[in-house]
């Protein structure tokens, strides 16, 4: 029964995605959904897309394991950079009607800071979608012991590509309204049949404070707070300069939904990315010997599978299937996201200058071919990696903190950022951060090798804004006028 349920669903998903392909006219469609959408899609939009395998799976197991205080960069990183999004940046990146966040690099600071950051947010989003077809194939495997992980993930990867292949934003938004409504209603009804099996709500919260769980500040070395500084900075400003947020801005019918849209989405993600922490949670009140598995260090990427074993070995068949179907939701969501925002980047941003003169068609072509090299890059990753999907979304954030945020925030709010600024940001933040991985090290005894290595990166990235606008202007851009971008990088992008 389960079985038969997941199986329909994923059909239907893919049905959805085929459907979709009938809305897609042209590039602007495939990538924006025609600057169209309507508040409640793009509340969907935004909460399906960040809502994925590493909230329910991931960091309700670290939850479990540490609490609340190490898991700093998701939800709430995520949640603060979402609010910031709607309040500092949706405004803007809506009226300039481009197709892609690389866009904006162009118009401020020109080709080569363009397609030097497009290609830093295409690559992080490598680790992301990653965990999303890690969390896919556990999800398979779990429900199909006979199938291996690796190979459940291929077929994980095979369906979310199939179907953002052929609806590209359009199919994001359709599937994302239902998936929203399944993630919220399955999790919530899970959530109270485990808390009642545990003795209660009350009981639940009381053996979490009690062991300490709900301490977000509960580090006592300098070198936990640094992680936990880190780590929440990683994702409130590394999450801003990426494609997938720009996406569900611009795909809004006007600038007000887009920013509702975005501060509604942000919010409500914050509120109920509690609920898989309170499931998984609810496991080591209702078996104490689920502890021990939460603090298991054989291998990390076990650990993620204990919530799914869980819901199997101690619920009847209808919340095993509204579980699973949320988790599916979730995991699916997110993937479509995360393919189509750095095929997206990509083709416009890096590949642009090489297909000038192809026509709407070639260009819509070209997208879904990028879309599927990605797909097959992140598959690879996602088999040979050993990391968490918490550590896999983590990572990705590392490069647009260092390499694509103090462009874009500056370019925004600092009048007397240059050209010239932004290169010198780049190129000195890059080598920093990647020799200060090779140097820093939470377990070291040393204050300054205990900060984390994006950090230097992010520091040295503003110190190079600074002091490269600061000099004799060397490097020259005449500004261009956004309309004019919009015009050569696609249809007309009015309403």
């Amino acid at each position: 029964m389960l079985i038969a349920c997941v199986l329909i669903y994923m059909a239907a998903t893919v049905a959805v995605g085929i459907y979709a392909s009938s809305r897609v006219k042209d590039s602007k469609d495939f990538m924006v959904a025609g600057r169209s959408l309507p508040l409640y899609m793009n509340f969907a939009c935004v909460f399906a897309t960040w809502f994925g395998a590493e909230t329910v799976l991931s960091v309700s197991a670290r939850f479990a394991h540490k609490g609340m205080g190490f898991v700093s960069g998701d939800p709430f990183g995520a949640s603060v950079c979402l609010v910031l999004v709607a309040f500092f940046f949706a405004r803007t990146f809506y009226r300039l009607e481009l197709l892609t966040i690389g866009d904006y690099y162009h118009l401020r600071y020109g080709k080569f800071v363009e397609v030097i950051t497009s290609l830093g947010i295409a690559s992080s989003y490598l680790g992301w979608t990653s965990a999303q077809l890690s969390a896919l194939g556990l999800v398979i495997n779990v429900l199909f012991p006979q199938i291996s992980l690796n190979t459940a993930i291929i077929i994980g990867a095979s369906v979310v590509t199939v179907y953002t292949l052929f609806g590209g934003m359009w199919s994001v938004a359709l599937t994302d309204v239902v998936q929203t409504a399944a993630i919220v209603f399955g999790l919530i009804i899970v959530a109270i049949l485990l808390g009642y099996q545990a003795g209660g709500f009350d009981v639940v919260i009381a053996a979490a404070q009690k062991e300490g769980k709900l301490n977000l500040f509960p580090h006592l070395t300098a070198a936990a707070w640094l992680a936990f500084i880190g780590e929440f900075i990683t994702m409130a400003l590394g999450s801003i300069p990426q494609q997938d947020v720009f996406q569900r801005v611009t795909s809004a019918k006007n600038e007000r939904t887009a920013f509702i849209g975005t501060l509604c989405g942000g919010l409500f993600y914050f509120a109920f990315a509690f609920v898989p922490m309170f499931i998984a949670y609810s496991a080591t009140v209702i078996d104490p010997a689920y502890i021990a598995m939460f603090s298991a260090d054989d291998d990390a990427r076990k650990i993620q599978q204990i919530l799914p074993h869980l819901i199997l070995q101690r619920t009847p068949i209808w919340c095993q299937i509204l579980f699973f179907g949320a988790v599916l939701s979730a995991i699916l969501s997110t993937a479509s996201g995360t393919l189509l925002a750095p095929a997206s980047v990509l083709t416009e941003n890096v590949l642009q200058q090489f297909t000038k003169h192809f026509s709407d068609k070639t260009m819509l072509l070209l997208l879904r071919t990028i879309l599927i090299l990605v797909a097959i890059v992140s598959t690879t990753i996602s088999i040979n990696s050993e990391s968490t999907m918490y550590e896999m979304v983590e990572s990705g954030y590392k490069v647009t903190l260092v390499v694509a945020f103090v462009p874009l925030l500056c370019g925004i709010y600092w009048p007397k950022a240059t050209t010239q600024g932004a290169i010198f940001s780049i190129l000195l933040a890059v080598p920093i951060w990647i020799g200060a991985e090779f140097l820093c090290s939470e377990e070291s005894p040393e204050l300054w090798r205990n900060v984390p290595a994006q950090l230097y990166g992010l520091a040295a990235s503003f110190a190079g804004m600074f002091i490269g606008s600061s000099m004799p202007n060397w490097i020259k851009h005449t500004q261009p006028d956004a309309a004019e971008i919009a015009k050569k990088r696609g249809p007309a992008m009015g309403h």
